[in-house]
Protein backbone atom coordinates (compact mmCIF):
# COMPACT_ATOMS: atom_id res chain seq x y z
CA UNK A 1 0.00 0.00 0.00
CA UNK A 2 1.40 3.45 -0.90
CA UNK A 3 0.76 6.71 0.47
CA UNK A 4 0.51 10.06 -1.05
CA UNK A 5 0.08 13.29 1.40
CA UNK A 6 0.24 17.16 0.50
CA UNK A 7 -1.05 19.81 2.89
CA UNK A 8 -4.85 20.07 3.15
CA UNK A 9 -4.52 23.83 1.26
CA UNK A 10 -1.79 25.54 -1.22
CA UNK A 11 -2.48 28.76 -2.23
CA UNK A 12 -0.55 30.14 -5.23
CA UNK A 13 -0.12 33.30 -7.30
CA UNK A 14 0.97 36.86 -7.13
CA UNK A 15 -0.50 38.32 -3.72
CA UNK A 16 -1.10 35.03 -2.38
CA UNK A 17 0.33 35.96 0.55
CA UNK A 18 -3.02 37.35 1.50
CA UNK A 19 -4.78 34.07 2.21
CA UNK A 20 -3.14 34.67 5.59
CA UNK A 21 -6.13 36.44 6.83
CA UNK A 22 -8.11 33.26 6.03
CA UNK A 23 -6.68 31.36 8.82
CA UNK A 24 -8.40 30.98 12.36
CA UNK A 25 -6.81 31.10 15.65
CA UNK A 26 -6.29 32.90 18.40
CA UNK A 27 -2.38 33.38 18.56
CA UNK A 28 0.46 32.73 15.39
CA UNK A 29 3.96 32.67 16.04
CA UNK A 30 5.95 34.25 12.64
CA UNK A 31 9.27 31.90 11.96
CA UNK A 32 11.91 33.76 9.89
CA UNK A 33 15.41 34.28 9.14
CA UNK A 34 18.12 36.90 8.27
CA UNK A 35 16.01 39.69 7.39
CA UNK A 36 15.28 39.56 3.86
CA UNK A 37 11.64 38.94 4.67
CA UNK A 38 11.28 42.07 6.87
CA UNK A 39 13.55 43.96 4.57
CA UNK A 40 11.20 43.62 1.49
CA UNK A 41 7.98 44.31 3.67
CA UNK A 42 6.50 40.74 3.61
CA UNK A 43 6.91 40.04 7.29
CA UNK A 44 5.23 43.37 8.25
CA UNK A 45 2.30 42.77 5.41
CA UNK A 46 2.49 38.58 7.08
CA UNK A 47 1.49 40.32 10.54
CA UNK A 48 -0.74 42.51 9.47
CA UNK A 49 -2.55 39.70 7.85
CA UNK A 50 -2.64 37.42 10.81
CA UNK A 51 -4.05 40.74 13.09
CA UNK A 52 -6.51 41.03 10.58
CA UNK A 53 -7.32 37.62 10.58
CA UNK A 54 -7.66 38.28 14.75
CA UNK A 55 -4.58 36.34 16.01
CA UNK A 56 -2.06 37.80 18.83
CA UNK A 57 1.28 37.39 16.42
CA UNK A 58 5.01 36.68 18.07
CA UNK A 59 7.82 36.69 16.31
CA UNK A 60 11.12 34.22 15.93
CA UNK A 61 13.95 35.59 13.89
CA UNK A 62 17.29 35.39 13.05
CA UNK A 63 17.13 31.75 12.09
CA UNK A 64 20.40 30.87 10.48
CA UNK A 65 21.32 29.06 7.06
CA UNK A 66 21.52 25.68 7.71
CA UNK A 67 19.83 25.63 11.08
CA UNK A 68 21.12 24.29 13.90
CA UNK A 69 19.63 21.80 17.27
CA UNK A 70 20.52 24.78 18.98
CA UNK A 71 18.03 26.77 17.24
CA UNK A 72 15.55 24.28 16.89
CA UNK A 73 15.42 23.98 21.15
CA UNK A 74 15.29 27.92 21.48
CA UNK A 75 12.35 28.39 19.08
CA UNK A 76 10.09 25.38 21.05
CA UNK A 77 10.66 27.16 24.38
CA UNK A 78 9.45 30.76 23.20
CA UNK A 79 6.43 28.46 21.37
CA UNK A 80 5.87 26.77 24.66
CA UNK A 81 6.23 30.01 26.31
CA UNK A 82 3.71 31.58 23.41
CA UNK A 83 1.66 28.79 23.26
CA UNK A 84 0.99 29.32 19.36
CA UNK A 85 -2.40 27.36 17.52
CA UNK A 86 -0.42 28.40 14.32
CA UNK A 87 2.79 28.38 13.36
CA UNK A 88 3.78 30.58 10.21
CA UNK A 89 7.03 29.91 8.55
CA UNK A 90 8.33 32.34 6.08
CA UNK A 91 11.68 32.40 4.20
CA UNK A 92 14.03 30.41 2.32
CA UNK A 93 14.11 26.33 3.23
CA UNK A 94 16.25 26.88 6.58
CA UNK A 95 13.28 28.60 8.55
CA UNK A 96 10.89 26.36 7.89
CA UNK A 97 12.54 23.39 8.29
CA UNK A 98 13.57 24.49 11.81
CA UNK A 99 10.21 25.60 12.38
CA UNK A 100 8.94 22.04 11.62
CA UNK A 101 11.23 20.67 13.98
CA UNK A 102 10.21 23.73 16.82
CA UNK A 103 7.19 22.56 15.62
CA UNK A 104 7.94 18.70 17.18
CA UNK A 105 9.37 19.79 20.67
CA UNK A 106 6.55 22.27 21.08
CA UNK A 107 3.63 19.52 21.14
CA UNK A 108 5.93 16.69 22.64
CA UNK A 109 8.53 18.74 25.02
CA UNK A 110 9.77 15.17 26.22
CA UNK A 111 11.29 14.46 22.59
CA UNK A 112 15.23 15.06 22.12
CA UNK A 113 16.41 15.58 18.77
CA UNK A 114 17.75 11.61 18.35
CA UNK A 115 13.71 11.01 18.48
CA UNK A 116 13.16 13.67 15.89
CA UNK A 117 15.56 11.31 13.74
CA UNK A 118 14.00 8.06 13.64
CA UNK A 119 12.20 8.25 9.89
CA UNK A 120 8.90 8.66 9.71
CA UNK A 121 8.40 7.90 13.74
CA UNK A 122 7.49 10.65 14.66
CA UNK A 123 3.88 11.08 17.52
CA UNK A 124 1.11 12.53 15.95
CA UNK A 125 0.92 16.42 15.78
CA UNK A 126 -1.67 19.17 15.47
CA UNK A 127 -2.28 18.69 19.19
CA UNK A 128 -1.22 22.40 19.93
CA UNK A 129 -0.83 23.97 16.33
CA UNK A 130 -1.05 24.02 12.99
CA UNK A 131 1.68 24.73 10.24
CA UNK A 132 1.86 27.52 7.41
CA UNK A 133 4.97 27.81 4.85
CA UNK A 134 5.57 30.54 2.85
CA UNK A 135 9.06 29.75 0.78
CA UNK A 136 10.79 33.16 -0.45
CA UNK A 137 13.45 30.55 -2.73
CA UNK A 138 12.48 28.44 -5.33
CA UNK A 139 14.37 25.03 -4.64
CA UNK A 140 13.90 23.20 -1.23
CA UNK A 141 9.83 23.05 -1.60
CA UNK A 142 10.29 22.35 2.09
CA UNK A 143 6.64 24.02 1.93
CA UNK A 144 5.09 20.61 0.33
CA UNK A 145 7.06 18.16 2.32
CA UNK A 146 7.66 15.47 5.04
CA UNK A 147 10.92 16.73 5.47
CA UNK A 148 13.45 18.74 7.51
CA UNK A 149 17.17 19.13 7.04
CA UNK A 150 18.74 20.58 10.69
CA UNK A 151 22.61 20.23 11.03
CA UNK A 152 24.46 19.16 14.40
CA UNK A 153 27.64 21.46 14.41
CA UNK A 154 29.48 19.62 16.93
CA UNK A 155 29.20 15.98 14.84
CA UNK A 156 29.44 18.07 11.36
CA UNK A 157 26.66 16.29 10.12
CA UNK A 158 23.54 17.62 8.57
CA UNK A 159 20.60 14.96 10.00
CA UNK A 160 17.28 14.93 7.80
CA UNK A 161 14.00 14.73 10.03
CA UNK A 162 11.25 12.57 7.71
CA UNK A 163 7.90 11.80 8.69
CA UNK A 164 4.29 13.07 7.01
CA UNK A 165 3.30 14.32 10.24
CA UNK A 166 5.44 17.36 9.53
CA UNK A 167 4.31 18.07 5.89
CA UNK A 168 2.48 21.23 6.64
CA UNK A 169 -1.02 21.89 6.55
CA UNK A 170 -1.07 25.28 4.11
CA UNK A 171 1.23 26.41 1.97
CA UNK A 172 1.20 29.81 0.41
CA UNK A 173 3.50 29.99 -3.08
CA UNK A 174 3.67 33.63 -3.68
CA UNK A 175 6.22 34.58 -6.65
CA UNK A 176 6.25 38.10 -5.08
CA UNK A 177 8.39 36.40 -2.38
CA UNK A 178 11.00 34.48 -4.94
CA UNK A 179 11.68 38.18 -7.37
CA UNK A 180 14.05 39.34 -3.82
CA UNK A 181 16.59 36.27 -4.70
CA UNK A 182 20.14 36.96 -6.00
CA UNK A 183 21.62 35.47 -8.84
CA UNK A 184 23.56 32.72 -6.96
CA UNK A 185 20.49 31.51 -4.70
CA UNK A 186 18.21 30.87 -8.13
CA UNK A 187 20.93 29.04 -9.18
CA UNK A 188 21.36 26.74 -6.20
CA UNK A 189 18.24 26.33 -5.74
CA UNK A 190 17.05 25.93 -8.69
CA UNK A 191 19.58 22.71 -9.21
CA UNK A 192 18.50 21.69 -6.10
CA UNK A 193 14.58 21.58 -7.38
CA UNK A 194 15.78 19.71 -10.82
CA UNK A 195 17.61 17.02 -8.47
CA UNK A 196 14.64 16.66 -6.21
CA UNK A 197 12.70 16.07 -9.65
CA UNK A 198 15.27 13.87 -11.25
CA UNK A 199 15.88 11.67 -7.97
CA UNK A 200 12.19 11.12 -7.34
CA UNK A 201 11.63 10.06 -11.01
CA UNK A 202 14.24 6.87 -10.25
CA UNK A 203 13.69 6.67 -7.03
CA UNK A 204 12.39 3.02 -5.55
CA UNK A 205 9.80 4.63 -4.30
CA UNK A 206 8.43 6.14 -7.42
CA UNK A 207 4.57 5.75 -8.53
CA UNK A 208 1.90 7.08 -11.23
CA UNK A 209 1.21 10.25 -8.50
CA UNK A 210 4.56 11.13 -8.40
CA UNK A 211 5.64 10.50 -11.95
CA UNK A 212 3.26 13.30 -13.89
CA UNK A 213 5.00 16.02 -11.24
CA UNK A 214 8.41 15.06 -11.35
CA UNK A 215 8.73 15.13 -15.34
CA UNK A 216 6.45 17.79 -15.37
CA UNK A 217 9.00 19.70 -13.04
CA UNK A 218 12.05 18.53 -14.64
CA UNK A 219 10.45 20.10 -18.00
CA UNK A 220 9.31 23.35 -16.17
CA UNK A 221 12.77 23.74 -14.80
CA UNK A 222 14.56 22.80 -18.02
CA UNK A 223 12.57 26.02 -19.71
CA UNK A 224 13.17 28.46 -16.94
CA UNK A 225 15.59 28.02 -14.72
CA UNK A 226 18.90 29.82 -16.62
CA UNK A 227 16.20 32.39 -17.84
CA UNK A 228 15.51 33.14 -14.32
CA UNK A 229 19.04 33.57 -13.27
CA UNK A 230 19.49 36.05 -15.90
CA UNK A 231 16.98 38.19 -14.44
CA UNK A 232 13.33 37.15 -16.08
CA UNK A 233 11.15 37.61 -13.78
CA UNK A 234 8.54 35.54 -15.42
CA UNK A 235 10.48 32.96 -15.67
CA UNK A 236 11.16 33.43 -11.68
CA UNK A 237 7.52 33.12 -11.26
CA UNK A 238 7.26 29.19 -13.06
CA UNK A 239 10.48 28.60 -11.47
CA UNK A 240 8.68 28.84 -8.04
CA UNK A 241 5.58 26.78 -9.26
CA UNK A 242 8.34 24.38 -10.54
CA UNK A 243 9.95 23.73 -7.38
CA UNK A 244 6.89 23.14 -5.82
CA UNK A 245 5.44 20.18 -8.43
CA UNK A 246 9.08 18.54 -7.59
CA UNK A 247 9.06 18.81 -4.02
CA UNK A 248 5.38 16.81 -4.40
CA UNK A 249 6.96 14.06 -5.77
CA UNK A 250 9.92 13.80 -3.96
CA UNK A 251 7.92 14.35 -0.89
CA UNK A 252 6.24 11.27 -1.75
CA UNK A 253 8.63 9.16 -4.16
CA UNK A 254 11.80 10.09 -1.30
CA UNK A 255 15.29 11.08 -2.93
CA UNK A 256 18.70 8.89 -3.16
CA UNK A 257 22.07 9.15 -2.80
CA UNK A 258 22.55 12.55 -4.46
CA UNK A 259 21.10 13.74 -1.19
CA UNK A 260 22.81 11.00 1.45
CA UNK A 261 26.12 13.10 -0.45
CA UNK A 262 24.98 16.58 0.34
CA UNK A 263 23.90 16.00 3.76
CA UNK A 264 27.07 13.97 4.69
CA UNK A 265 29.29 17.00 3.12
CA UNK A 266 27.34 19.82 3.70
CA UNK A 267 28.99 20.90 6.96
CA UNK A 268 31.82 18.14 7.01
CA UNK A 269 34.84 20.77 6.71
CA UNK A 270 36.65 23.27 7.98
CA UNK A 271 36.64 26.09 5.22
CA UNK A 272 33.03 26.17 5.64
CA UNK A 273 29.42 24.60 3.85
CA UNK A 274 29.08 23.12 0.91
CA UNK A 275 25.90 25.25 0.13
CA UNK A 276 23.45 22.24 -0.37
CA UNK A 277 22.38 23.19 -4.33
CA UNK A 278 25.34 23.39 -5.13
CA UNK A 279 26.80 20.05 -3.84
CA UNK A 280 23.45 18.46 -5.86
CA UNK A 281 24.37 20.17 -8.60
CA UNK A 282 27.92 19.29 -8.48
CA UNK A 283 27.17 15.41 -7.28
CA UNK A 284 23.51 14.66 -9.67
CA UNK A 285 26.07 13.94 -13.13
CA UNK A 286 28.23 11.50 -11.38
CA UNK A 287 25.23 9.70 -9.07
CA UNK A 288 23.03 9.47 -12.37
CA UNK A 289 26.13 7.58 -13.97
CA UNK A 290 26.69 4.99 -11.06
CA UNK A 291 23.00 4.68 -10.82
CA UNK A 292 22.74 3.88 -15.15
CA UNK A 293 24.15 0.90 -14.24
CA UNK A 294 21.01 -0.32 -12.80
CA UNK A 295 18.81 -1.16 -15.73
CA UNK A 296 15.61 -0.33 -14.69
CA UNK A 297 17.08 3.29 -13.40
CA UNK A 298 19.13 3.89 -17.14
CA UNK A 299 15.44 3.26 -18.50
CA UNK A 300 13.99 5.83 -16.08
CA UNK A 301 16.87 8.44 -17.06
CA UNK A 302 16.23 7.82 -20.55
CA UNK A 303 12.27 8.70 -20.14
CA UNK A 304 13.78 11.69 -18.46
CA UNK A 305 15.65 12.56 -21.42
CA UNK A 306 12.73 11.91 -23.90
CA UNK A 307 10.67 14.43 -21.74
CA UNK A 308 13.02 16.98 -22.76
CA UNK A 309 13.38 16.45 -26.36
CA UNK A 310 17.55 15.74 -25.44
CA UNK A 311 17.37 12.41 -28.35
CA UNK A 312 19.33 9.74 -28.55
CA UNK A 313 18.73 6.39 -29.82
CA UNK A 314 19.49 3.99 -27.21
CA UNK A 315 19.09 4.83 -23.51
CA UNK A 316 22.84 4.50 -22.91
CA UNK A 317 23.40 8.02 -25.33
CA UNK A 318 20.28 9.11 -23.19
CA UNK A 319 21.68 8.82 -20.70
CA UNK A 320 25.40 10.45 -21.87
CA UNK A 321 22.85 13.34 -23.33
CA UNK A 322 21.02 13.74 -19.98
CA UNK A 323 24.53 14.30 -18.28
CA UNK A 324 25.85 16.23 -20.68
CA UNK A 325 23.22 18.71 -20.23
CA UNK A 326 22.99 18.64 -16.78
CA UNK A 327 26.72 19.77 -16.64
CA UNK A 328 26.24 22.52 -19.31
CA UNK A 329 23.77 24.11 -16.80
CA UNK A 330 25.88 24.03 -14.36
CA UNK A 331 27.79 25.97 -16.55
CA UNK A 332 25.52 28.81 -17.04
CA UNK A 333 24.58 28.74 -14.10
CA UNK A 334 28.32 29.63 -12.76
CA UNK A 335 28.27 26.61 -10.30
CA UNK A 336 31.54 24.83 -10.15
CA UNK A 337 31.81 20.85 -11.68
CA UNK A 338 33.41 19.45 -8.52
CA UNK A 339 34.24 19.87 -4.86
CA UNK A 340 38.22 20.66 -5.80
CA UNK A 341 36.92 23.78 -7.75
CA UNK A 342 34.29 25.00 -4.86
CA UNK A 343 34.64 28.01 -2.93
CA UNK A 344 33.14 29.22 -0.53
CA UNK A 345 29.64 30.62 -1.40
CA UNK A 346 29.16 28.22 -3.94
CA UNK A 347 31.79 29.93 -6.48
CA UNK A 348 33.96 28.71 -9.32
CA UNK A 349 38.10 28.95 -7.99
CA UNK A 350 41.23 27.31 -8.97
CA UNK A 351 41.76 26.46 -4.99
CA UNK A 352 38.99 24.62 -3.61
CA UNK A 353 37.52 25.11 -0.06
CA UNK A 354 38.23 21.52 0.59
CA UNK A 355 41.56 20.85 0.60
CA UNK A 356 42.43 17.58 -0.51
CA UNK A 357 44.43 16.31 2.33
CA UNK A 358 41.25 17.56 4.73
CA UNK A 359 38.70 15.82 2.17
CA UNK A 360 40.98 12.10 2.13
CA UNK A 361 41.62 11.82 6.10
CA UNK A 362 37.57 12.36 6.27
CA UNK A 363 36.52 10.88 3.56
CA UNK A 364 35.88 6.75 4.96
CA UNK A 365 33.23 8.57 7.44
CA UNK A 366 31.82 10.74 5.06
CA UNK A 367 30.69 7.75 3.10
CA UNK A 368 29.62 5.87 5.81
CA UNK A 369 27.12 8.77 6.94
CA UNK A 370 26.03 8.96 3.59
CA UNK A 371 24.64 4.86 3.53
CA UNK A 372 23.24 5.54 6.61
CA UNK A 373 20.96 8.38 5.11
CA UNK A 374 17.86 8.43 4.88
CA UNK A 375 17.72 9.16 1.75
CA UNK A 376 19.94 5.93 0.39
CA UNK A 377 17.27 3.52 0.96
CA UNK A 378 15.04 4.31 -1.83
CA UNK A 379 18.61 5.03 -4.07
CA UNK A 380 17.96 2.53 -7.35
CA UNK A 381 21.67 1.36 -7.00
CA UNK A 382 22.74 0.48 -3.29
CA UNK A 383 26.52 1.60 -2.91
CA UNK A 384 29.06 -0.46 -0.59
CA UNK A 385 31.23 1.85 1.48
CA UNK A 386 34.27 1.13 -0.95
CA UNK A 387 31.77 2.40 -3.95
CA UNK A 388 30.54 5.62 -1.92
CA UNK A 389 34.28 6.43 -1.23
CA UNK A 390 35.19 5.87 -5.36
CA UNK A 391 31.79 7.97 -5.72
CA UNK A 392 32.77 11.02 -3.70
CA UNK A 393 36.23 10.82 -5.20
CA UNK A 394 34.84 11.57 -8.54
CA UNK A 395 32.85 13.95 -7.20
CA UNK A 396 35.90 15.82 -5.66
CA UNK A 397 37.92 15.58 -8.74
CA UNK A 398 35.65 15.26 -11.04
CA UNK A 399 36.62 12.46 -12.77
CA UNK A 400 34.61 9.40 -14.82
CA UNK A 401 32.05 6.84 -13.01
CA UNK A 402 33.31 4.21 -13.86
CA UNK A 403 32.54 1.30 -11.59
Amino acid sequence: MGRFTLPRDLYHGKGALEALKGLQGKRAIICVGGGSMKRNGFLDKAVDYLKEAGMEVELFEGIEPDPSVETVMRGAQVMADFKPDWIVAMGGGSPIDAAKAMWIKYEYPETTFEDMCKVFGLPKLRTKAHFCAIPSTSGTATEVTAFSIITDYEKGIKYPIADFEITPDVAIVDPDLAETMPAKLVAHTGMDAMTHAIEAYVSTANCNYTDPLALWAIKMIQENLVKSFGGDMEARAQMHDAQCLAGMAFSNALLGIVHSMAHKTGAAFQGGHIIHGAANAMYLPKVIRFNSKDETAKKRYGEIADFMKLGGSSDDEKVDLLIQYLRGMNDDLKIPQSIKNYADGGVIADTSMVPEEEFLSKLSDIAANALLDACTGSNPRQPSQEEMEKLLKCCYYDTEVDF
